[in-house]
């Protein structure tokens, strides 16, 4: 049998002997690298704030502002306003840039690490917002967010990986949650410059756009004085290093078993030439369901439709310019604070109770807002009643408040730890492809959908809430405190999972093909170089 026949599913077995303390050192490493999440964030929600402030659009996009102003007057429909494909180009083509780097992010993450990885996202975004603050027509501007794009794409792909492999088991969940943390930081840091940028006339944009210079440079340089994952420096034959920066960041001389377990888990990944090929066989069934299901869930909860075009939305709803980007600011606000709810609570009461609760949570406050667009825009009206639209925006508080801590940090935590390590690097990828195929399919449709929708639109998303509220109890088995490298383990306990994952596969290795068995976890370790 080609390479052995110590398993994946081996892999880890002996999780019980790994000792880890928390070092100071683990946390400053993943807070630097966590700031990917506060560019990204920042991009998102910069956006929205530059696409509601007139001299943008008079610059870039005069047909709109135009429609802004027929509005105002009472000849146009208040959902339709902000009606422009090319207007929503500008926020989606970023996802559409991201969507492709991705799959070039993926073999860079596995052969030259995630350090590097990242170091190539912070370079893209520097030269994005060079351009973008800068831009003097549409193409230089769309050119600028494709560049951004493609930092989305990097950073995506190789930070959830990094702040995964770095954390010791048992502080995994709240660890990685800081890219999301990050994130809603970063969202919030955009719509507060949107806020002050508003009054800085006509050029208050260019100030939005700019500032995402700054953690654009913090990426930058960040990634520079980070050390890379053990995982990553044994997948990469720098065994003695690996050794190195586990002592460091487990903060303790004894790291021999999960020294070793990495060993063996490196050895079985190197024998699978194609891991995206290897994503196909049954034995990846489980994790590439669930990791897809997460990505476009997340999406088709209406998240990224609120915190892209936040401003724009509160403007529908007839809020003044001043109103609707300190309404914005309050969303972002309860979105950051929930956000620190999921760190707190991820790893003690665990993914899947966040992920039910938030589903209720999300479902009633969709409803509520559908039933009070429909009662307040009857009639023609273009405006809401005070109290409807104060009532709205509570409301979206508190379904950003119940997106924020559960499917939003949990999508990518669970996507990326999940994976064997064989695939780790290719599942990433996938992760990455469908949040940003859905999250451009969101950006570029939700003003056409709300022009024709209306009202609508929040009852389609509370329709997609509830089935993802089912596919979350079938399908999602709990990850609290089990260790990377013991996930395997979790299909073969799982009610239905147990029935598609084979007892016995065959793994694809380059031109060699070796037979498997799947062994039950702290049962079997077979010695490598005998036979199955």
């Amino acid at each position: 049998m080609a390479g052995g026949g110590f398993t994946a599913a081996s892999a880890g077995s002996r999780a019980s002997e790994y000792e880890a303390k928390m070092t100071i050192y683990v946390v400053i490493t993943c807070i630097i690298a966590a700031s990917g999440g506060l560019m990204f964030g920042y991009d998102v929600g910069v956006s929205g704030g530059v696409t509601s402030m007139d001299d943008f659009l008079a610059k870039f996009f005069p047909s709109v502002l135009k429609k802004k102003n027929a509005t105002s007057s009472g000849t146009s429909s208040a959902y339709c306003q902000y009606d422009s494909q090319t207007l929503q180009l500008f926020t989606s083509s970023l996802y559409l840039a991201a969507l492709v780097a991705t799959f070039v992010a993926s073999p860079i993450t596995r052969l030259y690490g995630r350090k590097v990885t990242m170091l190539v996202a912070g370079i893209f975004f520097d030269v994005g917002v060079i351009l973008n603050g800068a831009a003097q027509d549409l193409e230089m501007l769309i050119i600028g967010r494709i560049l951004l794009g493609c930092g989305v794409g990097f950073a995506n792909q190789a930070v959830p990986l990094f702040l995964s492999e770095i954390a010791p088991a048992h502080l995994r969940g709240a660890l990685n949650i800081l890219f999301q943390l990050n994130v809603t930081i970063g969202i919030l840091a955009a719509e507060l410059v949107n806020y002050g940028a508003l009054k800085k006339r006509p050029w208050g944009w260019r100030i939005s756009l700019s500032l995402a210079g700054v953690p654009a440079v913090c990426l930058t340089l960040g990634s520079l004085l980070l050390v890379e994952t053990p995982n990553s420096l044994v997948e990469r034959g720098h065994f003695e290093k690996a050794k190195v920066v586990l002592r460091k960041i487990r903060g303790t001389d004894n790291i021999h078993a999960e020294f070793e377990d990495l060993v063996e888990a490196s050895r079985i990944a190197k024998e699978v030439k194609h891991p995206f090929k290897n994503l196909l066989q049954r034995r990846s069934r489980p994790q590439l369901v669930i990791t897809c299901g997460l990505q476009f869930f997340q999406q088709f909860t209406g998240i990224n439709a609120i915190m892209f075009y936040a401003p724009v939305l509160f403007k529908t709803l007839g809020f003044g310019d001043d109103a609707s980007l300190y309404s914005s600011v309050i969303t972002g606000g309860v979105n950051v604070l929930s956000t620190l709810v999921s760190v707190y609570s991820v790893d003690k009461v665990g993914r899947k109770v966040l992920l039910l609760e938030a589903c209720v949570q999300m479902f009633v406050a969709q409803v509520a807002i559908a039933i009070l667009l429909a009662i307040g825009f009857r009639d023609g009206r273009t405006t809401l009643p005070n109290s409807s639209a104060i009532a709205v925006v509570v409301l979206i508080c508190v379904f950003v408040s119940a997106f924020a801590w559960s499917w939003g940090p949990l999508g990518w935590l669970i996507a990326s730890e999940i994976f064997p390590l064989e695939t780790r690097s290719a599942g990433q990828s996938v992760t990455v492809c469908v949040n940003m195929v859905f999250t451009f399919v969101i950006g570029q449709a939700f003003l056409s959908m709300l022009c024709t929708m209306k009202y609508g639109i929040f009852l389609f998303f509370a329709g997609w809430v509830f089935i993802m509220g089912v596919f979350a109890i079938l399908f999602i088995p709990e990850t609290k405190g089990i260790p990377i490298e013991e996930m395997e383990g979790l299909w073969k306990k799982h009610w239905f999972w147990k029935r598609i994952v084979p007892n016995e596969v065959v793994v694809q290795g380059g031109d060699n093909s070796r037979r498997e068995r799947s062994l039950e976890l702290k049962k079997v370790k077979v010695v490598p170089g005998e036979e199955a």
